[in-house]
């Protein structure tokens, strides 16, 4: 069974192309560098030379495989376009990788949000996630032209790829930026809440979706929680540093940007994996981010 996958060289994408490979997958991956791509053939996976821009090499790819994962970036509306258009009437699975930030608020560090979304509460979406909401459900809404469409929706992921990316963002972020400027810093007071989920966990859900997630599926995938302040202290502690030092949201603005600052950092971003464990029997391994960081994050 082949699969076609975006993202290929990337973190999610590249880790969950490993899985697939292990499970005895054949994997197309979408790749634009020629470097990856050599790398790719090195993982048995058969680069794909292109990128999301290539509509036509989309459809074409999406047609001739047995199912599809778009791993790269959720907001391309001309890359889904495609990818559906290739998949229609054929019900063959497409799996759209999403990203919890689309119900995340503006707590600038500041406050705990006690709304904790699972699949079925109703949602709440900044004006400035509605684009990648509306993605979402017209993602969904292709199983009435005969795609087997589900959307991915991973909070924090942390953990080491076992593709060509090693690394997420929001932990090696803070890392970075700790590396650089002697201390681990947060938005805030850092009681913003994320839950997180680890890359290897997020990979098995992708393959128990592919095998037997029905059409408009839509999962939340966690494996518990932490708040920024908790991350950075681990952080911290894993790199000999001193206690976690704050800043406010106008602080960080001009060192992190307005979108990193507010919306990634300073947010509270909770959800529940309840459909992945009632439905596909997902049972993760992993249950904290912050023993990852201590135990087993390079430092």
């Amino acid at each position: 069974m082949t699969i076609f996958i975006t993202g290929a060289s990337g973190f999610v994408g590249g880790t969950v192309a490993r899985r697939l490979v292990e499970a005895g997958y054949e994997v197309r991956g979408l790749v634009r560098d020629r470097e990856k791509a050599e790398g790719l053939r090195a993982m048995q996976i058969q680069p794909v030379l292109g990128n999301l821009d290539d509509y036509e090499l989309l459809v074409q790819e999406a047609s001739r495989s047995e199912g599809v994962i778009n791993a790269a970036d959720s907001d391309h509306e001309g890359a889904i376009d495609a990818l559906l258009e290739g998949l229609k009437d054929s019900n063959k699975p497409f799996i759209h990788t999403s990203g919890s930030s689309v119900i995340a608020d503006d707590a600038r560090g500041n406050a705990v949000s006690a709304k904790v979304y699972d699949e079925d509460t109703p949602f709440v979406v900044l004006p400035f996630k509605q684009p990648r909401r509306d993605n979402e459900l017209r993602i969904l809404a292709a199983k009435e032209h005969g795609i087997r469409a589900i959307v991915m929706c991973p909070s924090n992921i942390y953990g080491t790829g076992s593709g060509l990316t090693k690394g997420s963002f929001q932990i090696p972020f803070l890392v970075e930026h700790a590396r650089k400027s002697g201390a681990v810093r947060i938005v805030g007071e850092g009681v913003n809440r994320w839950s997180n989920v680890h890359v290897d966990d997020l990979a098995e859900l992708y393959l128990l979706a592919l095998r037997n997630s029905p059409a408009g599926a839509y999962y939340f995938i966690e494996n518990g929680e932490a708040s920024f302040a908790e991350i950075g202290a681990s952080i911290a502690k894993r790199m000999g540093m001193g206690p976690v030092q704050s800043w406010s949201a106008e602080e960080a603005v001009p060192h992190w940007g307005e979108m990193h600052t507010h919306y990634t950092f300073g947010t509270n971003s909770r959800v529940r994996a309840k459909r992945a464990r009632r439905d596909l029997g997902w049972s993760p391994v992993h249950t904290s981010a912050q023993s990852w960081i201590e135990q087993e994050m390079t430092a």
